[in-house]
Protein backbone atom coordinates (compact mmCIF):
# COMPACT_ATOMS: atom_id res chain seq x y z
CA UNK A 1 0.00 0.00 0.00
CA UNK A 2 2.27 2.81 1.22
CA UNK A 3 5.92 2.57 0.25
CA UNK A 4 7.46 5.91 1.25
CA UNK A 5 6.27 7.88 4.28
CA UNK A 6 7.17 11.44 5.19
CA UNK A 7 7.26 12.00 8.96
CA UNK A 8 7.57 15.66 9.95
CA UNK A 9 8.95 16.13 13.44
CA UNK A 10 9.79 19.07 15.68
CA UNK A 11 11.38 17.19 18.58
CA UNK A 12 8.46 17.74 20.97
CA UNK A 13 7.26 14.86 23.15
CA UNK A 14 4.21 14.50 20.88
CA UNK A 15 6.46 14.33 17.80
CA UNK A 16 8.69 11.75 19.48
CA UNK A 17 5.64 9.61 20.16
CA UNK A 18 4.56 10.06 16.54
CA UNK A 19 8.00 9.01 15.30
CA UNK A 20 7.74 5.78 17.31
CA UNK A 21 4.26 5.05 15.94
CA UNK A 22 5.30 5.93 12.38
CA UNK A 23 8.26 3.54 12.61
CA UNK A 24 5.94 0.75 13.75
CA UNK A 25 3.47 1.57 10.95
CA UNK A 26 6.25 1.63 8.33
CA UNK A 27 7.65 -1.68 9.56
CA UNK A 28 4.21 -3.33 9.29
CA UNK A 29 3.66 -1.80 5.83
CA UNK A 30 7.16 -2.58 4.52
CA UNK A 31 7.66 1.13 3.80
CA UNK A 32 10.62 3.42 4.14
CA UNK A 33 10.56 6.77 5.97
CA UNK A 34 11.92 10.23 5.34
CA UNK A 35 12.01 12.22 8.57
CA UNK A 36 11.62 15.94 7.99
CA UNK A 37 12.29 19.06 10.05
CA UNK A 38 11.40 22.60 8.92
CA UNK A 39 14.02 24.96 10.35
CA UNK A 40 12.93 28.47 11.30
CA UNK A 41 14.46 31.39 9.47
CA UNK A 42 16.24 34.20 11.31
CA UNK A 43 13.56 36.48 12.76
CA UNK A 44 13.67 40.02 11.43
CA UNK A 45 14.32 42.44 14.29
CA UNK A 46 11.70 45.08 14.95
CA UNK A 47 13.04 48.24 16.47
CA UNK A 48 11.13 50.83 18.39
CA UNK A 49 10.15 51.77 21.87
CA UNK A 50 10.38 48.81 24.19
CA UNK A 51 12.05 46.54 21.63
CA UNK A 52 14.28 43.79 22.95
CA UNK A 53 17.59 43.46 21.19
CA UNK A 54 18.90 39.95 20.66
CA UNK A 55 22.67 39.86 20.12
CA UNK A 56 22.40 36.63 18.06
CA UNK A 57 23.71 37.04 14.54
CA UNK A 58 21.96 35.39 11.56
CA UNK A 59 24.92 33.02 11.24
CA UNK A 60 24.68 31.97 14.91
CA UNK A 61 20.94 31.47 14.58
CA UNK A 62 21.37 29.41 11.42
CA UNK A 63 24.01 27.18 13.03
CA UNK A 64 21.88 26.66 16.15
CA UNK A 65 18.83 25.78 14.02
CA UNK A 66 20.87 23.35 11.90
CA UNK A 67 22.32 21.73 15.04
CA UNK A 68 18.82 21.34 16.50
CA UNK A 69 17.56 19.82 13.24
CA UNK A 70 20.45 17.34 13.21
CA UNK A 71 19.80 16.32 16.83
CA UNK A 72 16.08 15.79 16.23
CA UNK A 73 16.50 13.97 12.92
CA UNK A 74 19.34 11.77 14.20
CA UNK A 75 17.14 10.62 17.09
CA UNK A 76 14.29 9.79 14.70
CA UNK A 77 16.62 7.93 12.32
CA UNK A 78 18.06 5.96 15.24
CA UNK A 79 14.56 4.79 16.17
CA UNK A 80 13.98 3.60 12.60
CA UNK A 81 17.39 1.93 12.42
CA UNK A 82 16.72 0.08 15.69
CA UNK A 83 13.48 -1.28 14.22
CA UNK A 84 15.09 -2.24 10.91
CA UNK A 85 13.15 0.36 8.91
CA UNK A 86 14.96 2.08 6.04
CA UNK A 87 15.01 5.84 6.56
CA UNK A 88 16.49 9.12 5.43
CA UNK A 89 16.36 12.64 6.81
CA UNK A 90 15.74 16.03 5.28
CA UNK A 91 15.60 19.59 6.55
CA UNK A 92 15.18 23.00 4.98
CA UNK A 93 14.78 26.55 6.23
CA UNK A 94 11.20 27.70 5.79
CA UNK A 95 9.04 30.03 7.87
CA UNK A 96 5.85 28.32 6.69
CA UNK A 97 6.06 24.77 8.08
CA UNK A 98 3.00 23.35 6.35
CA UNK A 99 4.31 24.42 2.93
CA UNK A 100 7.70 22.91 3.75
CA UNK A 101 6.05 19.60 4.70
CA UNK A 102 4.03 19.45 1.48
CA UNK A 103 7.08 20.39 -0.62
CA UNK A 104 9.19 17.73 1.11
CA UNK A 105 6.56 15.04 0.43
CA UNK A 106 6.49 16.00 -3.25
CA UNK A 107 10.27 16.34 -3.53
CA UNK A 108 10.86 12.86 -2.07
CA UNK A 109 7.98 11.18 -3.89
CA UNK A 110 6.25 10.18 -0.65
CA UNK A 111 2.86 8.51 -0.90
CA UNK A 112 1.84 9.28 2.71
CA UNK A 113 2.45 12.04 5.25
CA UNK A 114 2.30 10.70 8.82
CA UNK A 115 2.08 13.55 11.30
CA UNK A 116 0.98 14.52 14.79
CA UNK A 117 -1.81 16.79 15.87
CA UNK A 118 -1.75 18.75 19.11
CA UNK A 119 -5.54 18.54 19.14
CA UNK A 120 -6.22 22.23 19.75
CA UNK A 121 -9.91 22.99 19.61
CA UNK A 122 -12.21 25.93 19.91
CA UNK A 123 -10.72 29.41 20.09
CA UNK A 124 -7.15 28.11 20.56
CA UNK A 125 -7.41 26.07 17.36
CA UNK A 126 -9.00 28.96 15.50
CA UNK A 127 -6.49 31.58 16.61
CA UNK A 128 -3.32 29.50 16.65
CA UNK A 129 -4.21 27.48 13.61
CA UNK A 130 -2.81 24.05 13.03
CA UNK A 131 0.04 23.07 10.77
CA UNK A 132 -1.57 19.63 10.54
CA UNK A 133 -4.88 21.16 9.48
CA UNK A 134 -3.10 23.25 6.84
CA UNK A 135 -1.30 20.18 5.49
CA UNK A 136 -4.62 18.29 5.38
CA UNK A 137 -6.25 21.17 3.53
CA UNK A 138 -3.52 21.85 0.97
CA UNK A 139 -1.73 18.53 0.36
CA UNK A 140 -2.44 16.27 -2.57
CA UNK A 141 -0.57 13.50 -0.74
CA UNK A 142 -2.70 11.47 1.72
CA UNK A 143 -2.17 12.46 5.37
CA UNK A 144 -2.46 10.14 8.36
CA UNK A 145 -2.92 12.11 11.59
CA UNK A 146 -1.71 10.52 14.81
CA UNK A 147 -3.18 11.84 18.06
Amino acid sequence: MFKHILVPTDGSPLSESTVARAVSFAKDAGARITFFYAQPDFPMPIYGEGALIDPTTPEQFSKAAADEAKRILDAAKSAADAAGVASDTDTIVNEVPYEAVIDAAERHGCDLIFMASHGRRGIAGLLLGSETQKVLTHSKTPVLVYR
